[in-house]
Parts: C-alpha cells; structure tokens; sequence
C-alpha cells in the first residue's frame, strides 16, 4: 500500500509583525490550501502592530489546514505579538536556547501605555490571548501572565509548562514530532512520519520585500515629510520639476503606506496643514508667526500620526531631528523666496519697459515669464494666443506682474 506525501509549505517570518508578514502567511496559508496538507511557520520576532497580529491570528484560525509555528533557530524569540500567532497555531514548538513571553502592549520606542487607554488594551488582549490558549488546551494562565505582567520563558520550562507542545532543533525535526503526535487538522488528526513529508518553501517575492520596508512606520513617516519638503520647493522655485516628481512620488508612497497602516487623520492633516502654513509665509508679512505655527503643526502632527492604542508611536529620537530639519530646511526656502520677491519688486520699480523676456507658461491673456533669470508673473492685453518659448516684450510692470506684448506701442506701457 503506498504511503500518503505530506506536502508542507514552509514560511519563514524573522521580522516585526506588520502588514507585509501578515500578507506574507496568508499567500504562504493560500498556497497550502490549493494542495498541501499543512503549514510551517518559522518565527523570530520582537512583535509589532496589534492590527496586523490580529489578522495573522484570524487567518490561522480560519485556515482550512493546520498552521504548526516553531519558535527558531536556537537564539529566535516570539516576543509581543509573536506571543498571540504561537498561541493560535494548531502545534507549536521552540528551538533549545530560544525565549518567548513579554507581551505587555509597548510603543516603539519601549515605552509602556499608560493610563485608561493601557488597561482597555491589555484586557482586551488578555481575552484574546486566553481564548486562543483555551482553544489549543495551552496554559492559559501563562499566556494571560505575559500580557498582563511581560513575563517570558525559555524554551524548557515553555515544554514544562505546556506553552508549548514540545522541543525541535530544526523545522524537519518539528515535522517529525508533530507526525508522530498528531497534528489537529478539521475534525480529525493529521498523522505522518519523516518518510512521508515534503517540504515546500514558500517564496515571498519582490513584493513582499518593498512592503516589509515600504510599511515600516518609520520609513512611511519619513517619505511623507520628504514629499512635504519637496513639494515645497517645486511650490517655491516653479518650473524645477525634478524635486516636483520626487516629492509627489515620495508623497504617494507616503499616503499609501498611512492608508494601509493604523494612522490618525488628525496627525495627517496637522503634518500637510504646515506645508501651507510655510507657502503662505511667502505671500503673507506675518514675521515669522506662519513660520512657528507650521513647525508646530509638524511636530504635532507626528506625535498624534500614529495612534498608541495600536502599540504605535514614532520614537522622539524620529521626530526631533526629522521636524527640526524640515523646518530649517523649508524656513530656508521661505527666506530665499522672500529675498527674490524683494529683488523682483525692487527691478520692477526700475524702468524694465522694452527689455525682452520669454514664455514659460501661457493661458488665455497670463502666464508666466522668465526675465534675469527669475521667473515672473505676466499679463497682456492682446488677444492672440502667446506660445510656450515664444519671446515677449515688457511693456511695464504693476506690483510685481509684468505686462507683455508681442508687439509693444508706446500707448502700452504701463508704469505703476
């Protein structure tokens, strides 16, 4: 009688918990089901976003074929949220010299939740934590203990305990004991021994790797103010077009990544609010007051971008230097474009009648010139449509819009 091949798809996840590892178990669960019998999870992690956990934990649980997560190599730990995917696997197991425990909801940066806020948090984890140790007939009183108190343990007193099930040194040594104990799988029990198994690797692919880094709340936050400071310099030097691109795509990268992390609107909006405070200190005489208001929208708005409840918060050691150096950076940019309107003011009090300028842009009877170099506001009187590289002449200037004709009379000029 033939034996029946064990096909088991084998996902490694040595990273934080986020998005893209949540995405990475679920292709790794969608393989399996098309025609394996089972999944492997190698773990290695400090934990990461309770959002992302949660939905590792549900898709183990909903999986139509049993999730097995060996805590490995030796020197791995399952810390965090590690704690709540080995809680909801259908068999577990640690390398010799590996830890897992510390599952007390934190910050980044280490900080713990205080407050109301904290107590919600770690009731409503130490349910779900209990439930799912319940479920595996683990030792839920331990389970409970390491979100409430941040306890950890080795891998021995992990077995000794019935936090888990037993001791591998390598993923097929985990195979070979989870065989030969029985793995739950639907109604019944799976069953095999090492002659019986094929492992598969499961490939994340290049999609994987941009999202694990893309999705980083650092990274993320960064690429934000980066489009920010960018976009700011196109705003204030039109017709640059390289940082243009550069901060719409680092701006899009940024969104998207606050779309798909837990972000606050508010944090969001206090972060673009400054933009504008910086672009109208340009055309507003207000002393540096729009100035100081948009340093502290930025700083603000990071601080509140990422909600706590979700064990986020970007690291002050991110946001001190990253708002200080935007402001100085884009305060920069404010005083260089004051300087040239102060410049442009003052040659538009000079006679600049009859000298030449050409066309950058042009739009019904406005458009914008370049003269000296500096780029100018313009308006004409005539009627014909002006092209892009066409050459005009100033026929005068109010305030600091010129007027331009293509063929300038006396009667034009326009001094005020």
């Amino acid at each position: 009688m033939q034996k029946h091949t064990v096909s088991v798809v084998h996902v490694t996840i040595k990273a934080g918990i986020g998005p893209a590892t949540a995405d990475l178990l679920r292709g790794a669960i969608k393989q399996a089901e098309s025609g394996s019998d089972m999944v492997l999870v190698t773990l290695d992690t400090p934990g990461g976003l309770v959002s992302s956990m949660r939905e590792m934990v549900q898709d183990i649980l909903n999986a139509d074929v049993p999730v097995g997560v060996w805590v490995g190599p030796s020197g791995a730990h399952a810390a965090s949220a590690g704690v709540f995917i080995v809680a909801a696997s259908s068999i577990s197991g640690m390398a010799p010299q590996t830890t897992m425990g510390a599952a007390i909801p934190v910050t980044p940066d280490g900080a713990d939740t205080k407050g109301d806020m904290a107590t919600k948090v770690k009731n409503d984890l130490s349910s779900l934590v209990s439930g799912l140790a319940e479920r595996r007939n683990r030792n839920v009183d331990w389970y409970v203990s390491a979100v409430r108190e941040g306890k950890s343990l080795p891998a021995s007193q992990a077995i000794m305990n019935n936090v888990v099930e037993f001791m591998a040194t390598t993923p097929e040594d985990f195979l070979v004991q989870a065989g030969s104990r029985g793995v739950p799988a639907g109604m019944g029990t799976l069953r095999f021994t090492a002659d019986d198994i094929r492992i598969i690797p499961y490939e994340p692919g290049l999609r994987y790797r941009f999202l694990g880094w893309l999705l980083d709340p650092q990274v993320a936050y960064l690429l934000l103010l980066a489009g920010v400071a960018l976009l700011f310099v196109e705003f204030t030097h039109a017709g640059a077009i390289l940082p243009g691109v550069l901060g719409a795509l680092s701006l899009l990268l940024g969104l998207y990544a606050m779309t798909i992390l837990p972000t606050a609107a508010a944090g969001l909006l206090l972060i673009l609010l400054g933009l504008v405070l910086f672009l109208l200190e340009i055309k507003v005489v207000s002393f540096g007051l729009l100035s100081l208001a948009g340093v502290a929208a930025l700083f603000i708005g990071s601080l509140i971008l990422f909600p706590e409840s979700e064990g986020l918060r970007l690291p002050m050691m991110t946001i001190g230097p990253t708002v200080l150096g935007i402001s100085a950076f884009m305060g920069g940019l404010v005083w260089l474009a004051v300087k040239a309107q102060r410049s442009k003011s003052a040659m538009a009090s000079d006679q600049l009648a009859g000298q030449q300028a050409m066309v950058m842009r042009w739009q019904g009877r406005k458009g914008t010139v370049k003269l000296h170099g500096t780029l100018w506001n313009a308006v004409t009187r005539e009627e014909q449509p002006i092209a892009k590289g066409e050459t005009v002449t100033v026929t005068g200037a109010k305030g600091l819009t010129l007027h331009v004709s293509t063929h300038p009379a006396p009667e034009d000029a326009v001094q005020e």
